[in-house]
């Protein structure tokens, strides 16, 4: 072995020595994340309840998948979520970057303040929001409309409200990582461009629209790939704002990762889960793929 490294040329050297760097992390995710993703297809085609053996079933649980009433009401919660979601949250983001970054007063400790949630741990940000959504007197935003003399609202007890009153803390808790992703992108367009606008006499929304949106595509590219994987993947604020009952009221609010939670550590149903994992990884890929391929550079 001594012989045969010796007698590589440099390039040869450097290529042994990358890899041999390379291995650990190799292993790691193939141990970590490749296996466990190829064991869930492989555990999709079988029964599992965790305590007895595996049984072949083929397809069986993606045809019971299909014909749940359940999953097709996850399922189209979960891009409930995903597109108000991520819309509404970069909108909001790039908005407070844009007016932010030409903040100079107190700009630090500002940034901060948004910053906050996003390092808050999500399920103390719930149960914190839960309080909020109480009824008289309990809760803050009932309290408040009861003060103008407006009926309380349900809020988490209503098919149609609870959705949305999930969705506020998610968006919310995301907000501030979005902004200081905005606000680097928007500081690293060169300000000789808009310098050379303003001599020109160009207003502020064609600078909006013909200088900082085109510039700042790579960031918008990357934080629509990552909101929307953080979307589809929600669970904790749904988990923990629901615990009475959780997905809420006729499951109008559970997310496809919880239905993964309840039917693996609360049915025992493996296989079932595995299934809905899969599915899960599909929706996401082709997702993040869709997203890439429009928004990509032409």
């Amino acid at each position: 072995m001594h012989v045969w490294f010796h007698g590589l040329t440099i390039n040869g050297k450097r290529v042994v020595w990358a890899w041999s760097f390379l291995a650990l992390p190799i292993v790691f995710y193939v141990v970590i994340r490749f296996y466990p993703t190829l064991n869930a297809f492989y555990l999709s085609l079988q029964d599992w309840n965790l305590l007895g053996a595996r049984t072949w079933s083929g397809f069986d649980n993606y045809a019971r998948l299909l014909a749940d009433p359940v999953f097709w009401q996850v399922f189209k919660n979960t891009f409930v979520y995903l597109l108000i979601g991520t819309p509404l949250s970069l909108v909001f983001a790039f908005a407070i970057a844009y007016y932010l970054d030409q903040v100079r007063f107190m700009h630090g400790f500002i940034r901060a303040l948004y910053f906050l949630p996003f390092l808050t741990t999500a399920v103390a940000m719930a149960w914190v929001w839960r309080w909020f959504y109480q009824p008289v007197p309990i809760g803050v935003f009932n309290n408040a409309l009861a003060s103008f003399g407006i009926s309380q609202l349900p809020f988490l007890s209503s098919t149609t409200q609870a959705l949305p009153a999930i969705l506020a803390p998610a968006i919310w808790a995301g907000l501030g990582f979005q902004i200081i992703i905005f606000m680097a992108g928007i500081r690293a367009i060169p300000t000789s461009f808009y310098e050379a606008a303003r001599i020109d006499g160009v207003s502020a929304w064609v600078i909006l629209k013909e200088i900082t949106l085109p510039l700042l595509k790579p960031t918008i590219v990357f934080l629509v790939v990552f909101s929307s994987i953080g979307f589809l993947r929600i669970f904790d604020h749904v988990f923990n704002m629901t615990t009475n009952d959780p997905g809420g009221p006729l499951n109008t609010t559970k997310p496809l990762v919880l239905l993964i939670y309840d039917t693996a550590f609360n049915a025992f149903d493996m296989g079932y889960a595995a299934a809905l994992t899969v599915i899960l990884f599909l929706v996401l890929l082709v997702v993040s793929l869709l997203q890439l391929r429009l928004l990509r550079d032409r």
